[in-house]
């Protein structure tokens, strides 16, 4: 008889055990899966808390008014002007005149016409790889050697004779652009061009002289 009751309650285990596991294996993979959610949005707040240099900061927000997607590198145009000590605004005004900003480019992430020769031209891995190498290149092709202004490396770098005054435009416009941050970036932001303006004249006068029409989203050239 005490057989037969310890049977029963074995039996009774056994039922309850069997009616109990699957409900564990269903509820085990759901917390799992809330596991995984919940580390996504700490991964991202991680990465947007990364602080921008505020020269970054301020040609991210000038390359988001031509929908640039050089918006996403201003902290390398930063870093690299800071390694090779190149004005931070030159090589990004360089790439407002020759890709309006990386949006027409021949390919290859060359937003400079760099090394551009007929149906020639240079192509970079990236944008981060294409912004150092043109970075060093103007260090080490012009300023070393003498030409620290858009005006004296015209002749060199484009056959346009208004290239120069078309890269010292975007150069002062981001200056001006600049100086609407506020004034703890002052230092960093009011940083101006060593161009001679008495012989330069003024960015203003010269974009409207050279024919330099600009919109909200497109730039256009009248290099004659």
């Amino acid at each position: 008889m005490l057989g037969n009751l310890l049977s029963s309650k074995t039996r009774g285990v056994l039922l309850i055990l069997s009616l109990i596991t699957p409900l564990l294996l269903t509820l085990q993979p759901k917390e799992v899966r809330a596991q995984r959610v919940q580390t996504i949005p700490t991964q991202e707040m991680e990465i947007s808390s990364q602080k921008l240099d505020p020269r970054a900061v301020i040609l991210r927000d000038y390359f988001v008014k031509y929908n640039s997607p050089l918006q996403y590198h201003a902290q390398d145009f930063v870093d690299a002007s800071d390694e090779y000590g190149v004005d931070w605004k030159l090589v990004p005004a360089i790439a407002g005149v020759e890709s309006t900003f990386g949006e027409n480019t021949p390919g290859g992430y060359n937003g400079w016409g760099w090394g551009v020769y007929g149906n020639q031209a240079i192509y970079f891995s990236s944008w981060h790889d294409a912004i150092f190498t043109v970075t060093k290149g103007i260090k080490e092709n012009y300023i070393s050697k003498g030409m620290t202004d858009p005006y004296s490396m015209n002749y060199s770098y484009a056959a346009s004779p208004y290239w120069g005054g078309h890269v010292d435009y975007f150069i002062q416009d981001i200056s001006a652009f600049a100086a609407k941050y506020p004034s703890t970036d002052v230092k960093v932001a009011a940083e101006t061009s060593t161009i001679d303006k008495s012989t330069a004249g003024s960015s203003a006068s010269l974009a409207n002289k050279n024919n330099v029409s600009l919109g909200a989203n497109k730039l256009a050239f009248n290099l004659k």
